[in-house]
């Protein structure tokens, strides 16, 4: 009678648990009565009472959301046709044998991948990993990510050199960026003043992703010149304490001379510690401003409106966080490798 206890104890648990699901789900049964039905015309998503929900209005707001939504679903896809690629070729080659796909990875495609020293220390300060937190167990997680990302890369030109000669067709659909239309105004810029490209940033003086986006930006500018113009405008995010005081004065530098904006710009992304206003005076000194007419304009608040412009139009455009960019109207969240910028600018500069 005890086996039999044991045996049944388990299943009156789960008979319980449904019970309870299925009570739970009754609870929660009243919903909205939609009817799924095909659209009268594309543009058109829902009806409310006789009102269309046209599709322009339903997604303003959520254009990133949608955007990585579908990159996810693309990224998801890509993977999977590399996987099966990989296989193929896998399977194919003559060395094959009967090796599992693990051990040929190991002793053809990635044969000689070997983490040293050095890569595991540049990761370490790459990543500002305090060396207290830095033991062998946290060592050896670096290696071990090191290691898998460094196959990725042997996979990449591995199939690489299989499809030189024959490509792949590839028949899926890259979602695009989603497009706004963002004005510069009286941002300040750099770079071509008619340029055909022009990178609108929003960003935080105070985000230290912002500070990679900055260093970004400074690539780009090497790297494209006077072919593209970069404006700045400001998004202090209000968890960061210090980030409005510093957009605030980084205008009144601009106020004086734009060249001291830019100064100011790259010392505070440089070392985001000293964002307090006695530090903002001694930044703004060495970028060439007169101290106490900086003083006064800090003092006076007098670009807070321009600021809560900035964060106004940011809003409306459905930014949620920093660093975010425009290129001709293309968003690109977050600080990306500088290749995603690349893309979509020599996109740009083709047309």
């Amino acid at each position: 009678m005890q086996k039999l206890m044991k045996k049944l104890t388990p299943l009156m648990g789960v008979a319980v648990l449904t019970v309870v699901v299925i009570a739970c789900q009754k609870e929660a049964s009243s919903k909205p009565n939609f009817i799924f039905k095909p659209a009268p015309s594309k543009e058109v998503v829902a009806k409310i009472g006789d009102q269309p929900v046209l599709e322009k209005d339903f997604v303003k707001g959520i254009e990133s959301d949608l955007y990585e939504a579908e990159m996810k679903v693309y990224e998801i896809k890509m993977a999977r046709l590399q996987a099966m690629l990989l296989e193929r070729f896998m399977n194919a080659d003559p060395n094959k044998k009967n090796l599992t796909n693990d051990q040929f990875l190991d002793q053809y495609i990635a044969k000689g991948v070997k983490i040293s020293d050095a890569e595991v220390e540049k990761f370490i300060k790459d990543r500002q990993i305090p060396k207290d937190q830095v033991n062998p167990e946290i060592k050896a997680r670096i290696v071990e990510y090191l290691s898998v990302e460094s196959k990725k890369i042997a996979v990449d030109k591995w199939i690489a050199e299989k499809t030189k000669k024959s490509p792949v067709e590839v028949y899926l659909q890259k979602p695009s960026l989603p497009m706004f239309e963002v004005n510069v105004g009286d941002a300040p810029f750099k770079g071509g003043a008619d340029a055909k490209v022009t990178i609108v940033e929003f960003s935080d003086f105070q985000c230290p992703f912002c500070s990679k986006g900055a260093t970004i930006l400074a690539g780009l500018e090497k790297k494209y010149g006077n072919k593209v113009k970069i404006a700045f405008k400001h998004f202090p995010l209000p968890f960061h304490a210090q980030a409005r005081g510093a957009a605030e004065a980084s205008m009144c530098a601009f106020e004086q001379d734009p060249k001291a904006f830019w100064k100011m710009h790259d010392a505070m992304f440089a070392d985001q510690s000293k964002l307090d206003v006695p530090n903002l005076i001694a930044t703004a000194k060495k970028a060439g401003v007169k101290e106490a007419e900086f003083k006064t304009c800090v003092e006076s608040g007098k670009y807070k409106a321009k600021v809560d412009a900035d964060v106004a139009e940011g809003s409306n455009l459905g930014i949620k966080s920093t660093p975010t960019f425009f290129i001709n109207g293309k968003l690109i969240a977050g600080a990306q490798p500088i290749e995603v910028f690349s893309e979509v600018i020599d996109e740009e500069l083709a047309k």
